[in-house]
This record gives C-alpha cells, structure tokens and sequence, in this order.
C-alpha cells in the first residue's frame, strides 16, 4: 500500500504518547511539546508500564488510544555497558520496539516517529556518514547487539510503511547530552562520564584525571533540546521511508570534548590517557543534508551546551538516576 500523507501541523490538542519521557531524549521531547502548546500529553514510567510486557503495552494503547507516538524508550549505555551485557541490550530493545509498534498499528496511531543511534552504521563507514550507508559494512563490536536491535526498528517502520501505509519515520540522532543524561559511572556515554570524573576531581581536589582510550576519536555531539526540536520538525514537515540523520555535522576529538568539559566544571589539574581501553569507532559524524533538506539545522553550539549542562548535573546530582 502506498503512504497517502501530506506533512503539516499536528493537532495540539490530540493525545501524544512520549514512550520514555522520563528518559534524556524523552523528557527533551516532552518539554519541547510543552513549549508547543500540545495539551495532552501520556507518558508511563517503567515502573508504571514495562513495555517488554506485550500484554501491559497492547493494554495501554487500548486505554491511552494515542493519535502520536514517539518511540524513545530504550535500553541505553556506554561502550562498557553494551559490550558486558550485550543480550540486554538486544533482547530489551527488540521486545520493547516490537511491543509498541505492534501496538500501535492496532490502534491506529497515525503518526510515530521512531528514534535510534548512529551506531547502526559501519564501523568504518565513509565519513560524514550517509543514511544509504545503512547495512553495508560490518558494526562496531562494542555495541553491536544495540545496533542490531535498532537497525530492526527501522525495518519494522519501512515493513509498516509497505503493508499498512502508515506515515511513520525514523530519526537516528548522533550523540546525545543535556538535561536528564545517566551520568552514572558504569552505564554512562562519554560525555556525561567526562562531566562526572571532572567534576568529582575538582570537588576531590584531584590533580590528574585519566581517561579511555588515546583520545583520538572524533565525534559528533547534539544537545538533547535541538534533538527534541528536530523531532518535532520532522514530525510535522517530513514523510519518507529512510531514516534521517540528526546532527550538527561538525565533530571533536575526545581529547578535544574532555578539554571543554574541564573547563566547564573548573578543572585546572592534568589529563591521562588509558591506551589499554577501547576507543571505540575512530570517527562518527553524520551526513545531514536531508535533515537541512527538510528545513531544519541545530542552534545549540557544543562549548554552551555543556556549560549549562554541567550546572543541570551538580543540581541534580543526588537524585540523578545511575
């Protein structure tokens, strides 16, 4: 069936089920739909709902009957977390993403919006990387479990597309911070990991703190609230069966990043290098062209980003989640 779906201005008033809101990229969303006047808005804690229980889920859309949805809820980590518990992060994923959007093709959500990572493409793709470049290469080792199970979300919402057409799409952010990050020191990326260790070594007095890695990699980082922006922009000006990168399109070295978050926090002291660590893909920046096609580009630089993070982490600090 082809998708008959001309983008405009979603209804305000319409029920809008933000799946993980109380996540980084879930709560960005749900304040940026706030600040758009949608007056009804649904989210579910975990706790309330476990979208791996696919009899809880059906039950929900039944009740709930959204007319929206955002799919951000997701089993998240660092290089660490997914390379330990890759079943997890397999397992949990694909149960969650099938869950609800099963769920809600039975109960006729007409617009879902479907958000990954940038880590569904080649390790060594061609840099910046392109959305064709989807499935011609080989993952990352470190997270590839994650990578797999959202790589399946996107075929899920091109398969519903196809079969039913439903005017879904996919969005696939590169690395994320801001407001509501896991700064946990296990589980966390490497952003919100830097802010944490720089910020304990000042508050410890800490002369020399070391890192992963040789520091070499480069990557590409968002503020959380220009990917809630995005999100909306794509929601309401965007219909197609590719997934769509969201970035800024410029990127840093790791050594470059930890530079920016020592001086956010305040650290003068020195910085190590652990070379034993893994560093990861060597390069991830996006290709956003049909992001900037679309009409939308980021407006929040990386050194502001995290200078207004890093006061959001040290107010939040004993009730952030690990």
């Amino acid at each position: 069936m082809d998708v008959d779906f001309t983008p405009g201005p979603l209804d305000r008033d319409a029920t809008f089920y933000v799946a993980g809101h109380r996540g980084l990229v879930g709560s960005g969303i749900w304040r940026r739909l706030e600040e758009n006047g949608f007056t009804n808005l649904v989210g579910r804690t975990s706790a309330e709902l476990d979208l791996k229980d696919r009899d809880a889920t059906f039950a929900f859309f039944a009740e709930a009957k959204p007319r929206y949805v955002v799919l951000a809820a997701a089993k998240v980590g660092g290089i660490l977390a997914n390379s330990t518990f890759p079943v997890d992060f397999l397992s949990d994923n694909l149960r969650i993403q099938v869950n609800v959007l099963d769920a809600a093709r039975e109960h006729g959500v007409e617009r879902l919006l479907f958000l990954g990572s940038s880590c569904i493409y080649p390790k060594l793709a061609e840099q910046p990387i392109r959305e064709d470049s989807l499935l011609t290469g080989h993952l990352e080792p470190t997270n590839d479990a994650y990578a797999i199970a959202k790589i399946a979300g996107i075929l899920q919402i091109q398969a519903v597309r196809r079969q039913y057409g439903l005017p879904w799409i996919s969005a696939m952010p590169t690395n994320l911070y801001g407001p509501g990050d896991n700064f946990s020191p296990t589980g966390s990326h490497v952003l919100p990991a830097l802010i944490r260790r720089y910020d304990e070594a000042v508050k410890n007095g800490t002369e020399l703190v070391t890192n992963w890695g040789t520091g070499d990699p480069r990557r590409e980082f968002l503020h959380v609230d220009d990917m809630a922006a995005a999100c909306l922009h794509l929601m309401e000006n965007y219909d197609g069966p590719d997934q769509v990168n969201v970035g800024t399109g410029t990127d840093v070295t790791i050594k470059e990043l930890a530079g920016i978050v020592a001086d956010a926090v305040g650290y003068t002291g020195e910085m190590d290098w652990d070379t034993s660590k893994p560093d990861g893909t060597p390069q991830k920046l996006l290709d956003v062209s049909k992001l900037a096609e679309a009409g939308w580009r980021s407006s929040i630089n990386l050194e502001d980003g995290i200078r207004n993070t890093v006061p959001w982490y040290r107010t939040h600090i004993d009730t952030i989640r690990e």
